[in-house]
């Protein structure tokens, strides 16, 4: 079952997502699919996402629910658990780090707001499994001013995005962008409307061979 047939069929909590949000869950997430995952999502709504990633993801999936409001601690069900804190507190995060370990995947759906997107984002990603995936949804309140966006705003999150492609080819710009951490563990930055995809993994040296006759 794909991520938009669960939606159709939902008879359980309520889900809220854009439509062409599913084809995009179902391309990243795919490969965690009756593995051992740890899954957190940034963000509850009103549980009905939660229940679809434990369906979707299968028995060995544990997903942890974070938002700030008291009451989605009620979703909480077997694999679900709901932990109750400020999505830009780095001591609160570390709590659930220290609780459940590194995630290999982060959704964060949580409060929009491109401060608290930045801070979430620098504390969990270098902390985010090896292999692992953040995914941040919702981006188009990166242009809207209430959540402290704004049109080519330096401090939205989608230009501190465009700034990462950068960093992600910092080897083979002369130096004109440092090597970091970001760049040495990041495989690929995915751009969708609304959406972005971060990937870890390995980075090997680069080469580029001559094959053939």
């Amino acid at each position: 079952m794909n991520s938009w047939t669960y939606f159709l069929n939902n008879k359980k909590r309520v889900i809220h997502k854009w439509k062409h949000y599913f084809p995009i869950y179902d391309t990243h997430f795919s490969r965690f699919v009756n593995r051992p995952c740890l899954f957190i999502e940034i963000g509850c709504g009103e549980g009905g996402s939660l229940q679809m990633w434990k369906a979707l993801l299968g028995p060995h999936a544990q997903i942890v629910g974070i938002d700030i409001r008291p009451e989605c601690a009620a979703y909480e069900e077997d694999q679900i658990a709901i932990r109750i804190g400020d999505q830009s507190d780095t001591n609160f995060l570390q709590s659930v780090l220290n609780e459940f370990g590194s995630p290999d995947v982060v959704l964060d759906d949580g409060s929009h707001i491109m401060s608290h997107l930045k801070a979430t984002f620098d504390f969990l990603f270098p902390r985010t499994a090896v292999n692992g995936l953040f995914l941040v949804e919702d981006l188009h309140t990166a242009y809207w001013e209430e959540y402290e966006g704004g049109l080519r705003k330096s401090d939205s999150f989608i230009e501190y995005a465009k700034n990462m492609i950068d960093e992600l080819n910092a080897e083979h710009t002369r130096g004109a962008v440092p090597e970091t951490k970001f760049s040495q563990t990041t495989q690929s930055i995915h751009f969708y409307d609304s959406i972005c995809v971060f990937e870890r993994g390995r980075t090997l040296n680069k080469a580029a061979p001559i094959i053939g006759n």
